[in-house]
């Protein structure tokens, strides 16, 4: 048996203080690598706890952590305010991604690091794999931006999902991202399995319940890949959990649950047996084995047409597609 452990750092949201958020981010991967982690994955945007402060009249409250919606309400009418991030959007080669990279090639753990990053135009949330060498294999942008709410309708979106060749203890590991509502469309864990995607690591920050629980199973049934999320803690939040993707064995159905963990703070380890994962990938039914491109064109369609048209705080139509003429 060929164990690779994901070590799911469900951690109480921080705020936007770089060197406090840096020293417990350390703390909680010592915690992974002493209880054997290969990865440690962060729950979203570590960096500055998600913080962020929305102008005076523009809704209830004037500071948010996480992406939530205004006590139930979409939007304000008329024009959206910017939102005005907490903390300082970081760079790739920031000292607080640099410690991290140290940390990794001192623990030999690869790190998922979360954060605001700093870009050319509104910032991008952001994950970067670091290996065990301490080297940046794998930078993602979340492509699913939350448009239709603030704050996160003042981010630059990712381009696409990309797929690295992590080195572990255990050999090489097709490893991939992707984070929070990118995970509620199929078409993101089914590009990241096209891309040749072994395990999927998944940043995550709003309430886990069971109809985003269950979508987070389908993705790994769906292309025989393990998934694993990592939450914040707190009531109403938790359930960091992770699936294997492996359905059936001998012809019998199985739970895939690795692991789910409650809404306490704490480092779950997720053990993925990656050479039954990978008999599953070579005689499974799912994946790529029996799918038809041809007849899905429509999924390459830009028009979004009612019911399924929403408004931005820009005022036309979201993400960036177009009304039909």
């Amino acid at each position: 048996m060929t164990n690779l452990t994901v070590a799911l750092l469900q951690l109480a949201p921080p705020g936007p203080d770089l060197p406090v958020n840096l020293a417990l981010g350390e703390a909680a991967c010592r915690r992974a690598r002493a209880l054997g982690a290969d990865i440690a994955l962060f729950p979203e945007m570590w960096s500055n706890g998600y913080s962020c402060a929305i102008p005076e009249g523009s809704a209830d409250g004037d500071v948010y952590r996480h992406p939530s919606l205004w006590d139930g309400d979409r939007a304000p009418a008329g024009p959206w305010p910017e939102p005005v991030w907490l903390g300082e959007p970081i760079t790739r080669d920031s000292p607080f991604v640099t410690r991290f990279r140290e940390l990794a090639a001192e623990l030999e753990m690869a790190i998922a690091l979360t954060y605001l990053e700093r870009w050319d135009g509104p910032p991008r949330n952001t994950l970067s794999l670091i290996d065990r060498h301490g080297r940046l294999v794998l930078t993602y942008a979340k492509v699913h931006t939350c448009a239709f709410d603030l704050p996160e309708a003042g981010l630059t979106p990712g381009a696409g999902f990309e797929v690295c060749a992590l080195d572990t203890a255990v050999g090489e590991v097709m490893t991939g991202a992707m984070i929070c509502y990118d995970r509620e469309f199929p078409e993101s864990a089914r590009a990241l399995m096209l891309a040749g995607a072994e395990i999927v690591l998944t940043p995550n920050a709003c309430e886990l319940e069971i109809n985003r629980l269950s979508q987070f199973r389908s993705r790994a049934v769906e292309n025989m890949t393990g998934m694993a999320m990592a939450n914040y803690a707190g009531p109403g939040w938790g359930h960091s959990v992770a699936h294997d993707g492996v359905a059936f064995v001998d012809g019998r159905s199985r739970d895939t649950l690795v692991v789910e963990a409650g809404e306490a703070e704490g480092v779950y380890p997720a053990v993925f047996d990656l050479d039954a994962l990978r008999d599953n990938r070579r005689r499974e039914t799912w994946g790529d084995a029996f799918r038809r491109p041809a007849a899905y064109r429509s999924l390459l369609d830009r028009e979004v047409r009612e019911p399924f048209v929403r408004i931005g705080p820009d005022g036309r139509p979201v993400p960036g597609r177009s009304r039909p003429s």
